[in-house]
């Protein structure tokens, strides 16, 4: 089932005459509807009763938390290809009203099987438009919708341009998401002290967040009834924005926002060869038809865009695998090299996610991913390697500003990998984890991928965010026949780590900022770490006369590192700490005649909300304690406020 969710201001339809032989009696008359939430229905072949109820039941949802009275379910074929039968099609849309009935709203249900005209109004926020996908939940219903697919297929083969326009198709989608749709999942807690729990059996009490993780692994839900609050604040904060002329899914980042990518890139790129690994650097495409390259794609579950160049067709890489695994190739690697670490910052790599499934900088088609990529000589060191980097995950999590209490894990396997290395397993939890985690077994393994494990932030709407992972590979040494050489002087195929010790770039600053929206529920203070606040000190003259003394302690502080700034407007000194207060500025010092007389400034300190008169050196003392290590980067913009260029709002 397919659906185009509109919340509009105004919607209007009228009946003019049956296009099909099977209709629904209707008056030919002008339908006018305000403030309504309208579903654009199109019923494939497979879908059943579930299929309808799950789709109202999100609508129903949405137009609550939106607090909109009205839903229209309007017929409209014309979003899918592979279209249920007339009747069955209007068997199930009946259902659909029937359960939106059961809700507050006032259901209007176009009628079905007529020419229509129609027109409306859409809201001006960045959920009034959305796709909706909504995949068969029966078996049956899977069974008839892949004989449709095999009757298209061979439709498709009869011409030339059939066979083009199924391959372009087939292309954009690996065979791994396809065979993740069959794949049969079990759900388990597994707790330090009890061991094994069904999902279902688990007591969840202290662990809010970890059954938020359950349910929206187990339930699959991914879409959002509301904007997720980040959104907003990344707009507030002047960091990130929607790019109108480009794909959607690939974001403008402000000076503000680039700032705090840069330094989160550096650090994780400092930290990782730290840890060990080279830094490489490879390219963004890929020749489709090269054989390697082209298997990988169908393992890895991912949707890729296609590129044409001259007669050939590449793909956009959505990993740093591709290139890494063709330098491992190339190389000459003896057992002493082992285990060996590749690392590259991927900016970008591209995955072409459904536009329904977009959110805000949670899941983007275009974004920067620090990927590393370890080989071991065979799985006990890959198992040896996978413990360590674990725990690299949490130490790098912890150091950025996200600490244990603000994600959850989620260990990913087939029964099979639990059964033989249950002790494994539970070492991690028990040791380093140290409280429960969500359990996933699969059936069959449908990706190149088995184990894996995620950290999972919460947002503030309930739904999880993977950040860090590692992934052990049993496929892709032999795939790309990497090979290096043991003490025996023999050629062996290494077993592969995948490894993000900090996830997307992008998604850890979406992860600041849903952590924020919750703060800013519970009535605390919201804050970036302090290493990443764009401006960490604002200076604020009492009158223009103490500008030149507030310009000299900014330029004192730049010269230690510290970020300042001076607001040089000619707004009042309220409206002036006013603006900071919305900025989240970390530190403001005052400066006025007293001030110059004592020596000291008048310090507000946005942590705890205090006020503090001290010395500047003092001040330097103190945010030097807090930054520690972290890499440090000057103002990207002009220091005074009024020299600035204005990017937003």
């Amino acid at each position: 089932m397919r659906i185009i969710q509109l919340d509009t201001e105004s919607f209007n339809y009228e009946p003019m005459e049956p296009e099909s032989p099977v209709y629904e009696k209707a008056e030919k008359k002008r339908v006018d509807v305000r403030n309504a939430l309208v579903l654009l229905v199109a019923i494939e072949k497979g879908d059943n009763e579930d299929t309808a109820v799950n789709a109202v039941k999100e609508a129903v949802e949405f137009a609550s938390k939106q607090k909109i009275k009205n839903l229209i379910l309007y017929p409209f074929a014309h979003l899918s290809d592979r279209l249920e039968s007339p009747k069955r099609a209007m068997e199930l849309f009946d259902i659909m009203a029937k359960e939106a009935g059961k809700s507050k709203l006032l259901v209007n249900k176009a009628p079905f099987g007529w020419n229509k005209k129609f027109g409306f109004e859409i809201k001006g926020h960045p959920l009034a438009e959305m796709y909706r996908s909504y995949g068969v939940s029966s078996e049956h219903g899977k069974e008839i919708l892949e004989k449709s697919k095999e009757k298209e297929s061979g439709k498709e083969r009869k011409g030339e341009k059939g066979e083009e326009k199924g391959k372009k198709e087939e292309m954009q989608e690996s065979g791994s998401l396809k065979e993740e749709e069959k794949v049969v999942s079990k759900w388990y807690i597994l707790d330090p002290v009890h061991g094994l729990v069904d999902a279902d059996k688990f007591n969840f009490k202290g662990y809010d967040n970890l059954k938020k993780l359950a349910d929206y692994e187990i339930k699959k839900v991914r879409s959002y009834a509301e904007a997720p609050p980040h959104i907003a604040l990344m707009k507030k904060l002047q960091l990130i924005d929607y790019e109108p002329g480009s794909d959607a899914g690939n974001m403008r980042h402000y000076p503000n926002g680039r700032l705090i990518k840069s330094l989160l890139e550096r650090y994780v790129t400092s930290r990782v060869i730290d840890y060990g690994a080279v830094e490489v650097e490879t390219p963004i495409m890929y020749d489709y038809e090269h054989p390697a390259l082209k298997d990988y794609l169908e393992r890895f579950p991912a949707r890729h865009y296609i590129v044409k160049s001259e007669d050939k067709e590449y793909f956009l890489r959505f990993a740093a695998c591709f290139g890494q695994f063709l330098m491992m190739h190339d190389a000459t690697i003896s057992y002493r090299n082992l285990p060996l670490k590749v690392y590259e910052l991927a900016r970008y790599a591209f995955r072409r996610e459904k536009s329904g499934e977009l959110a805000g900088i949670k899941r983007m088609r275009a974004f920067t991913m620090p990927d590393m990529h370890t080989m071991c000589a065979d799985l006990k060191q890959a198992e040896e390697e996978f413990d360590k980097q674990f725990r690299f995950c949490q130490s790098v999590l912890a150091e950025i500003g996200i600490g244990e209490k603000d994600y959850e894990a989620a260990f990913r396997c087939t029964e099979q990998f639990w059964k033989e290395n249950t002790d494994f397993v539970m070492r991690l939890v028990k040791d380093y984890l140290r409280r429960p985690a969500l359990i996933e077994m699969w059936s069959f393994r449908y990706a190149y991928f088995d184990p894996k494990f995620e950290f999972n932030v919460i947002d503030a709407s309930g739904k999880a965010a993977a950040l860090s992972t590692v992934q052990i590979d049993h496929e892709n040494g032999s795939r790309y026949d990497i090979k290096y050489t043991d003490k025996e002087g023999l050629k062996k195929t290494p077993v592969l780590l995948h490894c993000s010790p900090s996830g997307a770039i992008e998604r850890v600053v979406h992860a600041f900022l849903e952590l924020d929206a919750i703060k800013q529920k519970k009535g605390e203070i919201q804050s970036l770490p302090l290493w990443l606040s764009p401006t960490q000190v604002r200076v604020l003259p009492l009158s223009e006369k103490y500008l030149s003394k507030c310009l000299s302690v900014a330029e004192e502080l730049k010269a230690l590192g510290i970020r300042a700034d001076v607001d040089d407007s000619d707004d009042t000194l309220g409206k002036k700490i006013s603006s900071a207060e919305k900025e989240w500025i970390p530190y403001v010092a005052v400066i006025g005649e007293k001030e110059i007389a004592s020596g000291e400034l008048a310090v507000r300190i946005r942590e705890g909300k205090r006020q503090q008169n001290m010395p500047q050196s003092v001040l330097v003392d103190e945010i030097n304690k807090k930054l520690g290590n972290m890499p440090r980067a000057p103002l990207t913009v002009p220091m005074q406020l009024s020299k600035r260029p204005i990017f937003f709002g």
